[in-house]
C-alpha cells in the first residue's frame, strides 16, 4: 500500500443551469486521474460540490417562483445525476450553502480582518429604486455612449468596444426591472491582495502551476495586485458577513471555501482527519483541477486566502483548455451546444470519456470534439481493436472448452511485454498526458491483434489434432485483452467492470506484476461495446437544436434587433473594409471584456482594442483571418490607442462570433 495521501477537486458547477459536454472535459478528466491514482493503492479522495451563491440564482428562483434553497436542491440532484451516469466518482458532493462553508467562511474572514486584510469603504453604484437592490455591471442595459449600440453591458460596448462607466450609458435601465437606475452610496468590504506580492511571486514560481500559467500569473503580478471587493448589499443569497448586518460574501470568496466544505463534510460522515489535510503542516497532496477561465481566482486570490487564515495552500493547480465542436465554440444555433443529458439520451457515455481521455495532455490548450474523428475513432480503437480481442477468443473456448483456459500459455514474452508496458503507461497517466496514455495502449491492442491474425485461430480449428495450439492462442488472446481492459480502467470503468465479469475475476489492480489466467473457468461472452451510429449523432444534434427552438419560443425571449434605417449606396462605400490577419491577442489589464488585437492588413499592422473577451481567448484568435473597418479614426481608450473595429455578429457575451472570411483571402485584400 503506497503511502500517498492525495485530495483532489474540480471547479463547482454553478446551479443556475445544466452540465454541459464542455464542463464535463474537467469532470472526467479529473475522474480518470482520481481513478488511476486508486488503482495504483494511493490513499485518494475526490471532493466537489455546487456553487449555490449569487444573484443569479436569487434571481431565477424569484423568476420560477420558488425559494433559492429549492431550486439548488433541485440543479444539485440533476447535476450529480448526470455525472453518475458519466462515471465521474466522487467521494463526496456537497453544496456551498451549508453549514461547513458557511463556518469555514466566517473563519477565514475573521482571521484576515484580525491580521490587517480586510479593509472597507463607500463606493457608490447604480441601485434599482424597484427591486430595492444594487446592481452589478452586468445588470445594467442601455445604449453605448460612443457607437450607439443598443442592449449593452453596463461596463462596456461589445460592439466598438469603448469602455465606460455605468453612468455613461444612454438610456440606462436595470436588466432586472426595466427601471432607471440611481446612483447611491455603500459601504464595502475589500481584501487587501497586495499584502501578498511576495508570497504569491513566489508562490507561483515554485512549481505549482504549468509552465504557460506561470508566465501568465507573472504579468499579472508585475502589473500589480488591486484591492478584491469581497461584499455584497441585501438582498443576495449567500452569506451574511459575522461583522457587517446586511452585507454578504460575494460568491467568489465562498466558492473556492466549498472544497474545505466537501471534504469536512465527508471527514464528519467518516471519521477522517480534516487537519491531516488542510493543516499548514500536512504532507498530504492537494490538487485542483480548473478551466483557465478562473486561473485569476484560484491560482491568485486562494492561495492568499488560505495562507493569510494560516491554512495550507495547494500542491498544484492544474488548468485546461476549452471545448470547441467540431471546429468551432459551442454553438446552439449549430446544435452543438449540447447537454450532458442530451448527449446521455443517445449515446453511451464511455464513447465521450475515451474521446476526451485521447486528445487531453497536460497543457492548457483546448480539445475538439470532431463528430466524425469521434465515431471513426471510438470504432476504430474501443471497438475494432479492444472488444473484437474478447470477441474473436471467446467463442473457441466458449464451444471447444467448456469455457475454461488453457493450463500453458507459449507465447508468455508477449504477455510480459504488455506487463512491462505498465510503468510507461502510468507515467503518463500521473503525468496527466492521458493522449500519450491511450496511444501506447492501442499500440498494445495492435499487437494482440496482430498476434491473433498471424496464428489464426480460425484455421487451427479446423484442423484435426491441434486442439492444445487452438485452446492457448485463444487463452493468452483473452490474456491479452485482460490487461488492456486494466491499463483502460480509468477512463472506461464500466467496460473494465463488465469485462472483469466476463473474464470471472475480481476487480483488477495496476498490473505491475501481473500473471496470465490459466486453468481458469471464464463466464459467458457477452457483447461489451457497440459501434457509434452516425444517426445517434444526429439525434443529439437535433435535440440541441430543439432545445434552442423551444428557448426562442419562451415569452422572455430576445428578439433581433430591427433593420436600421435605409442608407445610400455612397454611405456604405465610405467604409474601407480590409481581411486581417490576427498576428497576436492578449487579455487586457483591467478589462473585463476587452482583448488586444494587433492584426496585419497588408501593408501595415495596426493595435484594436475588441470588446470579444468573454466569447473567445487569446489563443483561439491568434493566426485567425478577420474582417476590420480600416479606415475608422483612431480611438483613444483608457488602455491605448484603437485603430480599427474587429467585425463580429452575435447578441453579445459569450454569443459573438467574429466574421472570417473563405479560404484563399488574404490580408490586405478590400471587402467590396
Amino acid at each position: 500500500m503506497s503511502d500517498r495521501k492525495i485530495l483532489v477537486t474540480s471547479a463547482l458547477p454553478y446551479a443556475n443551469g445544466p452540465i454541459h459536454l464542455g464542463h464535463l472535459v474537467e469532470y472526467i478528466q479529473t475522474d480518470i486521474w482520481v481513478r488511476f491514482q486508486k488503482q495504483r493503492g494511493n490513499l485518494c479522495y475526490y471532493v466537489c460540490a455546487d456553487d449555490t451563491h449569487g444573484t443569479p440564482i436569487m434571481l431565477r428562483a424569484d423568476r420560477e417562483g420558488i425559494t433559492p434553497e429549492q431550486l439548488i436542491a433541485q440543479v444539485g440532484k440533476e447535476h450529480l445525476a448526470d455525472f453518475t451516469e458519466f462515471s465521474v466518482a466522487f467521494d463526496n458532493y456537497h453544496s456551498t450553502h451549508s453549514e461547513e462553508n458557511k463556518a469555514f467562511s466566517s473563519l477565514i474572514y475573521e482571521r484576515l480582518r484580525d491580521a490587517g486584510h480586510i479593509s472597507s469603504r463607500s463606493i457608490t453604484q447604480a441601485f434599482d429604486p424597484v427591486k430595492n437592490m444594487f446592481l452589478s455591471d452586468r445588470f445594467i442595459k442601455g445604449e453605448c455612449p460612443k457607437c450607439g449600440a443598443l442592449d449593452q453591458y453596463g461596463d462596456g460596448c461589445e460592439v466598438c468596444g469603448t469602455t465606460y462607466a455605468p453612468t455613461e450609458l444612454k438610456n440606462a435601465v436595470s436588466a432586472i426591472s426595466g427601471a432607471k437606475p440611481v446612483d447611491k452610496e455603500s459601504v464595502h468590504y475589500f481584501f487587501d491582495l497586495a499584502n501578498f506580492s511576495d508570497m504569491l511571486r513566489e508562490w507561483t514560481n515554485a512549481g505549482h502551476l504549468q509552465p504557460e500559467v506561470s508566465n501568465k500569473l507573472a504579468e499579472w503580478l508585475d502589473g500589480g495586485l488591486q484591492q478584491w471587493d469581497i461584499s455584497r448589499d441585501a438582498p443576495y443569497f449567500g452569506f451574511e458577513i459575522p461583522d457587517a448586518p446586511g452585507k454578504y460574501f460575494y460568491v467568489w470568496l465562498d466558492a473556492p471555501i466549498g472544497y474545505m466544505a466537501s471534504f469536512k463534510n465527508l471527514c464528519d460522515k467518516q471519521g477522517l482527519d480534516f487537519n491531516e489535510f488542510w493543516s499548514k503542516n500536512s504532507d498530504a497532496e492537494l490538487y485542483h483541477f480548473i478551466g483557465k477561465d478562473i486561473i485569476y481566482f484560484h491560482a491568485l486570490f486562494w492561495p492568499a486566502m488560505l495562507s493569510g487564515a494560516h491554512f495550507r495552500t495547494p500542491s498544484a493547480i492544474f488548468a485546461h483548455g476549452f471545448l470547441t465542436v467540431n471546429g468551432e465554440k459551442m454553438s446552439k444555433s449549430r446544435g452543438t451546444f449540447i447537454k450532458a443529458r442530451t448527449y446521455l439520451d443517445h449515446l453511451n457515455p464511455e464513447y465521450l470519456r475515451y474521446y476526451f481521455a485521447a486528445k487531453l495532455s497536460a497543457g492548457v490548450d483546448d480539445i475538439d470534439l470532431n463528430f466524425d474523428d469521434f465515431s471513426q475513432r471510438v470504432n476504430s480503437d474501443l471497438v475494432g481493436k479492444v472488444v473484437n480481442i474478447a470477441s474473436r477468443c471467446s467463442g473457441f473456448i466458449a464451444k471447444r472448452f467448456d469455457n475454461k483456459l488453457s493450463e500453458h500459455c507459449s507465447e508468455q514474452a508477449l504477455f510480459h511485454e504488455f506487463v512491462a508496458a505498465n510503468a510507461q503507461i502510468a507515467e503518463h497517466y500521473e503525468a496527466r498526458e492521458f493522449g500519450k496514455a491511450m496511444r501506447e495502449i492501442m499500440a498494445l491492442a495492435d499487437k494482440a491483434n496482430q498476434y491473433i491474425d498471424e496464428l489464426k485461430p480460425w484455421l487451427i480449428a479446423k484442423e484435426e489434432g491441434k486442439d492444445k495450439e487452438l485452446h492457448e492462442v485463444c487463452t493468452m488472446g483473452l490474456n491479452l485483452f485482460r490487461l488492456l481492459a486494466v491499463y483502460l480502467k480509468p477512463v472506461l470503468p464500466v467496460l473494465a467492470g463488465n469485462s472483469e465479469s466476463f473474464l470471472n475475476i475480481d476487480a483488477q489492480a495496476w498490473p505491475a506484476d501481473a500473471k496470465p489466467l490459466l486453468n481458469h473457468v471464464i463466464n459467458e461472452f457477452k457483447p461489451l461495446m457497440t459501434r457509434v451510429e452516425a444517426d445517434k449523432i444526429a439525434a443529439i444534434i437535433e435535440a440541441s437544436k430543439e432545445n434552442l427552438e423551444k428557448t426562442a419560443e419562451a415569452p422572455k425571449a430576445k428578439k433581433c434587433e430591427p433593420i436600421a434605417d435605409t442608407i445610400e449606396f455612397e454611405d456604405f462605400a465610405k467604409l474601407d473594409l480590409r481581411i486581417a490577419r490576427i498576428l497576436k491577442a492578449e487579455h487586457v489589464e483591467g478589462a473585463d471584456k476587452l482583448l488586444q488585437l494587433t492584426v496585419d492588413i497588408g501593408d501595415e499592422t495596426r493595435n484594436i482594442f475588441a470588446g470579444i473577451k468573454s466569447a473567445y481567448s487569446p489563443e483561439d484568435l491568434e493566426g485567425k483571418l478577420t474582417l476590420v473597418i480600416a479606415n475608422l479614426a483612431p480611438r483613444k481608450m483608457r488602455f491605448g490607442l484603437s485603430e480599427g473595429m474587429v467585425l463580429a455578429a452575435g447578441p453579445g457575451g459569450k454569443d459573438i462570433w467574429i466574421l472570417s472570411p473563405d479560404e484563399g483571402a488574404q490580408p490586405g485584400m478590400r471587402v467590396k
